[in-house]
């Protein structure tokens, strides 16, 4: 039986137009449901192009009350029974109460080589660091920012002359690459770090 993904955006959806296309023939896993916090993004588009079922959870609607926000999330993943969610560019910071409901079953892909420039603006804050190599990393998430079990991580050179622009543009196939194969390992039962290249 086939694991259930559910996959959450804000933006173009890169990330998760990978992991659906990825989801086919021997694969253990097939995508149920992406939603978007963000109406109108290029994500849903690709998700309805794939034939993806896909749902808006706008977070501007709920102002500052952000568990009304987290509970209509949560219900509409409820509706759509996943074994495992995947966050692909989900700019929303999840409560601990949140992920302590699906404890075990979040996924997280962060443009850095954790534990190391955790939080936002990875590339410039890597470059500012003087960082010889830079990277990505999928967590399990937990109550702790990017601090989750570490599963899979891609590392690249920083060569002369690097910009958060080439970075950014340099790391996002290694990132697809390596979100599909963790995703894959990870429905299959399997949790062991896996290094890239």
């Amino acid at each position: 039986m086939s694991k259930r993904v559910a996959i959450l955006i804000s933006g173009g959806g890169s990330n998760m137009e990978a992991l659906v296309r990825s989801m086919t023939g021997d694969h253990p896993a097939r995508p149920v449901l992406v939603l978007s916090n963000v109406a109108g993004v290029g994500g849903l588009a690709r998700a309805e192009a794939l034939g993806v079922p896909n749902v808006v959870v706008d977070h501007t609607q709920f102002g500052k009350n952000r568990a009304a926000f987290e509970s209509e999330v949560d219900h509409a993943l409820r509706a759509a029974r996943p074994d495992i969610i995947c966050l692909a560019g989900f700019m929303r910071i999840l409560t601990p109460g949140f992920i302590s409901g699906w404890a075990g079953q979040i996924l997280n892909i962060h443009p850095s080589l954790l534990p190391r420039h955790k939080g936002l603006n990875t590339h410039a804050r890597a470059l500012e660091a003087g960082d010889a190599a830079h990277g990505c990393s999928v967590h399990e998430v937990t109550a702790e920012l990017d601090d989750g079990p570490i599963l899979g991580q891609a590392a690249m050179p920083v060569q002369p002359g690097d910009t958060p622009d080439t970075l950014a543009k340099r790391l996002l196939p290694m990132e697809h690459a390596l979100y599909t194969r963790v995703l894959q390992r990870f429905a299959s039962g399997n949790r062991e770090l896996l290094r890239m290249p």
